[in-house]
């Protein structure tokens, strides 16, 4: 599938600090969420990070399809949601740690992380997905 061409607002809505269901399959089909922060990457696709070991980064690993519910944080009615493909994993664990370590600034209230966080997260297996999005549910305005 294609990508869709996000409007402003949705793109301004998904530059917010907001946090993020991720939907994904388990291996016998069930279904599988998790709740995570997430970046909006300037071409348009969000990343994602996790510990390796999670139940969701593997079912992304074996099935890359993905459902996203994005809920507004001051007004959890309005959300945006998402259908999308993994197109890219980076495994590179420097990168992947760099990664998190940048959600971690982004979800902190004054943009500080606390070294021990930090020293945390670059210590652990860790690894990165870039999600094309192929569908958006718009619930902003409703």
């Amino acid at each position: 599938m294609d990508s869709v061409t996000l409007t402003p607002a949705q793109t301004q809505f998904l530059a917010g600090r907001h946090f993020a269901t991720v939907a994904t399959l388990d291996d016998d089909g069930s279904p599988r969420q998790a709740v995570v922060w997430y970046r909006l990457e300037g071409d348009g696709r969000l990343m994602l990070n996790s510990r390796r070991p999670r139940r969701w980064p593997r079912n992304l690993l074996r099935d890359g399809r993905v459902a996203i519910a994005i809920p507004d944080r001051d007004d959890g009615l309005r959300w945006l949601g998402c259908t999308g493909a993994v197109d890219e994993v980076d495994e590179d664990l420097a990168r992947a740690r760099d990664d998190i370590v940048a959600l971690a600034h982004r979800y902190s209230d004054d943009g500080t992380v606390d070294p021990d966080e930090e020293a945390t997260f670059r210590s652990q297996q860790r690894i990165t997905f870039r999600v094309r999005i192929t569908g958006v549910h718009d619930h902003l305005e409703d």
